[in-house]
């Protein structure tokens, strides 16, 4: 393994990068290092591989993971995709957005739309007409303008509804583009909010797995150690036993010889 201080050169891209900017082909996730072993199949564990090579590569990893489960991408699904190899937010405010574009006109439909669907309208408007009813319906104090049945009421009433329902179905066009781009907002931010858990979740199997390997290789380390030891004193014993027994042979006293017989 290299040294952290020195330089590190991408396995793809054969250019020299810091240390921080580079990571090792065995510490990748494995579906994205089974993408990578596929591009170059001589890369080797302890190779390393840029952030820029290794943000192509899991946006083709989330693209093909995407595809296998949809289909064909779309246009918001690639939006998506991007932000989340970018890092970038995709939380927006709809509503700041769209206000932000609406002209003075429309401003005025959806003031018209909002005072029109009211009730100040319906007590003004019937206010309204229950004084032009009876201003008209007395005949004898002086003469009307539009006595009965109230022909110029009719026409002014077909006159505000010819002008106010255009008006109103402007309004409820933009509230379904701005309903429209909500929901496209929400579905962006949903999506990237799923592959980024699915991603945890993979990060967290894979880091599971590596420390189980790894609890494993110093539980047999422990394992040897001990037999090791449990060896150890049982030929030290028997070393000990046979000086013992050298020491006891040494100190009995020799039987004195046999007399001659003269």
């Amino acid at each position: 393994m290299s040294d952290l201080r020195e330089p590190i050169i991408c396995y793809v891209c054969k250019h020299k990068r810091k240390a921080s900017e580079a990571h090792l082909f065995e510490a990748i996730r494995p579906p994205v290092a089974e993408l990578i072993l596929h591009t170059y199949p001589e890369i080797k564990p302890d190779d390393y591989i840029c952030k820029n090579d290794l943000k192509l590569f899991r946006r083709d990893y989330v693209e093909k993971m995407l595809e296998a489960e949809k289909g064909e991408l779309s246009k918001l699904d690639r939006e998506v995709i991007k932000s989340m190899i970018d890092h970038e937010t995709l939380a927006r405010n709809v509503h700041t957005q769209f206000e932000r574009k609406l002209t003075f006109g429309e401003h005025l439909s959806d003031k018209i739309a909002e005072f029109g669907g009211s009730w100040k309208f319906i007590i003004a408007f019937g206010v309204f007409m229950g004084l032009w009813i009876s201003v008209n319906s007395v005949q004898l104090l002086w003469h009307t303008f539009d006595p009965y049945p109230y022909i110029l009421l009719n026409l002014m009433l077909s006159c505000l509804a010819a002008i106010q329902a255009p008006i109103i179905m402007m309004s409820q066009n933009r509230r379904e583009s701005k309903d429209r781009l909500r929901s496209e907002n929400d579905y962006k931010v949903n999506l990237k909010a799923e592959l980024q858990i699915r991603q945890l979740h993979e990060k967290i199997d894979y880091l599971t797995q590596q420390q189980w390997k790894r609890l494993l290789e110093i539980q047999q380390m422990q394992l040897e150690l001990l037999q090791g030891r449990s060896k150890g004193p049982d030929r030290r014993s028997g070393q000990q036993d046979a000086k013992q027994a050298a020491r006891t042979e040494t100190r009995m006293p020799v039987p004195p010889p046999a007399p001659v017989e003269e």
